[in-house]
């Protein structure tokens, strides 16, 4: 008889055998936990380098920009620029970050994960200022996707440098642009590009107070050449028309008011001479204050702006005015003038003198009037001098009106639309 332990000893060795030959199924393998899959994944242990770009020494990267624009606005003419917030979305092809692990076909990461994969570069090259988004948390958004491409998004709020053409201020169109340029890779590395479809993308309820945000956006290549080396660059084009109804209440309306206040002097009697001297000298200080208030908003640049014209004619035209009455005053007071060169014409005992002869004033006027009929004589010129005034003076500002508006708002403003 055999021993016991011969028994189990043959027990075990014929399970094994009908084990083997029934072929039970074993248990499926498991995926790897979130933490072994991202320290696999991310370079702990498959030797992944966040300093070294993808496809090294290879073809360059080609990395996909889009925008979305939350917010445009605070464009200064002083300072020349203008503030915006978007959404600025990067995506490139990294094999390293490829997996098969998981069935989903993408991983949303946490955010601190951006410091343990490679990044493009990327700065802005017309940027003057620029905040990052920290409330409540990073505003920045990490995606990887099973073929290793990478979907990299961050909120910025940014300033940015717009050179302005002011010659047509406020009936001006600007053309703002942004650059978004690498900084260390040269193109042999790193290229930038703009996606085929929605590259440029605005808020539906997005408003700017003085400007209209054209829907047409220019997009382009800016390749920058220097001397170390040639950079990707891409830029998008903003074009930007100026709604003058702000500058029509506070800047046009008030000072052809002015003007035709001015106006009012030549319906005046001339002997009223405070008043109207009270109201030519009250309109020129009037439009002296305007034209200053009108400069204040603006860069101190070395051409002339259209409201700069607006401006100067009508100061120039409320001068005008003031002088008129001085002319009129001159002219009603000549008689006494008159009367002065008589007398000494007869303590000379002169028939005439050489200065009532070389004054045009005092050619015309028939010998041997009496002291009234001449002085209503002078009074008459100084009358019609207003009457002509009345005419002049409106005919004139009517046909500059005309001019200006024709030059500023249809014909240049037909060549900026030619040349955007």
């Amino acid at each position: 008889m055999s021993s016991p332990s011969s028994k189990i000893l043959f027990s075990l060795l014929t399970g094994s055998v009908l084990c083997k030959e029934m072929k039970l199924p074993s248990r499926a393998a498991k995926p790897p936990s979130p933490s072994d899959f991202l320290d696999k994944l991310m370079g702990r242990t498959s030797g992944y380098d966040a300093r070294i770009r993808p496809n090294f020494k290879g073809p360059p990267v080609n990395v996909t920009c889009n925008i979305f624009i939350n917010s445009f606005g605070s464009i200064t003419e002083t300072t020349m620029d203008y503030r915006l917030n978007v959404f600025l979305r990067q995506q490139w092809n990294d094999p390293r970050l490829a997996y098969k692990e998981y069935p989903d076909d993408s991983l949303d990461l946490d955010p601190s994960m951006l410091d343990s994969i490679w990044k493009p570069d990327l700065f802005f090259a017309n940027e003057k200022g620029a905040n990052f988004h920290e409330v409540t948390t990073d505003n920045k958004l990490l995606r990887i996707f099973q073929n290793g491409n990478v979907l990299y998004s961050i909120r910025l709020t940014l300033t940015l440098s717009c050179p302005m053409d002011l010659k047509n201020f406020p009936m001006d169109s600007q053309t703002c642009t942004m650059q978004l340029e690498s900084f260390g890779y040269t193109m042999n590395d790193l290229i930038f590009e703009w996606l085929n479809v929605g590259a440029v993308q605005v808020a539906d309820d997005l408003t700017l107070p003085q400007f209209v945000l054209k829907e047409e956006q220019g997009l382009g290549y800016c390749t920058k050449h220097y001397n170390t080396g040639k950079f990707t660059c891409i830029e998008v084009n903003f074009y930007l028309e100026r709604q003058m109804g702000y500058y029509l209440i506070q800047m046009y309306i008030p000072s052809l008011l002015t003007v035709i206040l001015s106006w009012v002097s030549f319906w005046i009697n001339m002997d009223a001479a405070p008043a109207r001297v009270g109201l030519g000298i009250t309109t020129v200080l009037t439009m002296t204050t305007q034209s200053s208030g009108s400069r204040a908003s603006l860069p101190k640049v070395s051409y002339v702006k259209a409201i700069d014209i607006w401006m100067a004619v009508c100061l120039l035209f409320v001068f005008a005015a003031l002088l008129e009455y001085a002319a009129v005053n001159f002219v009603s007071r000549q008689h006494k003038e008159f009367f002065r060169l008589r007398r000494k014409l007869k303590d000379f005992g002169l028939a005439s003198a050489p200065e009532m002869d070389a004054t045009p004033i005092f050619a015309d006027l028939p010998p041997g009037l009496g002291f009234y009929d001449i002085r209503r004589r002078f009074v008459d010129r100084a009358k019609r001098i207003d009457t002509i005034s009345r005419a002049v003076f409106p005919m004139s500002f009517l046909m500059f009106n005309v001019l200006y508006w024709l030059t500023y708002k249809v014909l240049r403003h037909e060549d900026l639309h030619a040349t955007m």
